[in-house]
């Protein structure tokens, strides 16, 4: 038995005022089926077209491995040239993945395939980033430090998102001082005898197939899962609820200058103690509830 998924809703077009009474303000997620219909992209933004025009670029890359005291946050595990990395993409001989990736800084001609839409939110022009994975591989569940909103466009493939209110975060295990939950929770196929508090979540799922867009609001979890070789790129918006810009400068000025500081101070031991804390806290959530 799993999850009983709420399916994210679905529109062709909307206008941007529709867009921001519907969905931004009551903080909602959306699926815009033809906005990048008159982008340049959609005719374009194929394997083929990424290795002309980037081919020759190193990128980092990533494995799903838990996380390491002895690495930095987002250091990759390996990097190689982008078109070897799409053939061994497209052929399944690699799980890495490609992570926030700023390629328009380094392929500045990509910048005239896509238009920023004009949705009423404040998108920050300088941070498009993209994503690239493999059929099967996925992104852990997780939530952005920032709390911003996210316009999440898929391309040359599906994808599926399941996202998960922060409204629900006391129920996900989520690790102290961090913006993940447990990595040894299977969310294809969650065990809820070993993560009880699981079924008091609620997931939104969406399939997203070449050219549309995903609006994730602020804060909410996101798991990823790569139902083909595909590639994705998101843009943000700056979180526009007060105490969403408080918990976004928490947790970049506050929570994850600590948590590197106690990595520093006591290695492995801190992580297995953060791990311990993502079961106990949640529980206490959970039993307050039940009580």
């Amino acid at each position: 038995m799993g999850f009983n998924y709420l399916t994210v809703e679905r529109v062709s077009t909307i206008s941007p005022q529709d867009f921001y009474t519907h969905y931004v303000k009551p903080q909602k997620p959306v699926v815009i089926e033809r906005l990048t219909a008159d982008w340049p992209a959609y005719e374009k933004w194929h394997f083929e077209y990424i290795k002309q025009v980037a081919g020759e670029q190193i990128v980092p890359l990533y494995n799903n491995d838990p996380v390491d005291y002895n690495k930095k946050v987002n250091e990759p595990d390996a990097s190689m040239p982008m078109g070897q990395y799409i053939d061994q993409l497209v052929s399944g001989r690699t799980n890495l993945r490609i992570f926030l990736y700023n390629i328009m800084k380094h392929v500045p001609a990509l910048q005239n395939d896509f238009k920023f839409p004009d949705l009423k939110l404040k998108l920050l022009k300088g941070l498009p980033m993209l994503f690239f994975g493999g059929k099967g591989v996925n992104v852990f569940m997780h939530f952005d430090i920032d709390y911003a909103n996210i316009l999440h466009f898929h391309f040359a493939g599906e994808k599926r998102c399941v996202l998960v209110p922060p409204q629900q975060s006391k129920f996900m295990y989520k690790i102290p001082y961090a913006v993940i939950c447990r990595e040894d929770i299977d969310f294809d196929n969650p065990d809820f005898d070993k993560w009880p508090a699981l079924r008091h979540i609620t997931p939104y799922v969406a399939d997203l197939k070449h050219g549309e867009m995903l609006y994730m609001p602020e804060g909410y979890w996101h798991y990823m899962k790569y139902l083909t070789p595909g590639f994705s790129m998101s843009l943000r918006a700056l979180a526009t609820k007060p105490k969403h810009l408080a918990r976004a400068f928490y947790n970049i000025f506050i929570a994850r200058y600590y948590d590197n500081w106690m990595r520093q101070r006591k290695g492995a031991a801190w992580l297995a103690e953060k791990n311990q804390r993502a079961i106990s806290e949640t529980h206490q959530h959970l039993n307050a509830m039940n009580s």
